[in-house]
């Protein structure tokens, strides 16, 4: 039986951008099997959309909560969403 999908849409808040926050979610997401995408915002904030089975989705979002080395999380807004049954490999796409 295959196990249900979910969606999550997060936005990271603090310093995100210009350590390698995408690539260490690229790589984490793919480890874990996880479809969508992550993008830089023009506000300094990353936003992250990702799909796939519960345990995978939890693995990334702590850590999220963590960062790379170098990262500072001060926020981090997580929204559950309708999954859409994306199956394409996590991507950069901003």
């Amino acid at each position: 039986m295959t196990e249900p999908r979910v969606r999550v849409h997060a936005l990271v808040r603090g310093r995100v951008q210009g350590i390698g926050f995408r690539a260490f979610v690229l790589h984490h997401a793919r480890a874990l099997g996880l479809g969508g995408t992550v993008a830089n915002r023009p506000d300094g904030s990353v936003e992250c959309v990702a799909e796939g089975s519960r345990p995978a989705v939890d693995a990334l979002v702590e850590r999220l909560r963590r960062g790379p080395f170098g990262a500072r999380v001060d926020q981090l807004e997580l929204r559950t969403e309708e999954p859409r049954g994306e199956s394409a490999p996590m991507r950069v796409t901003a």
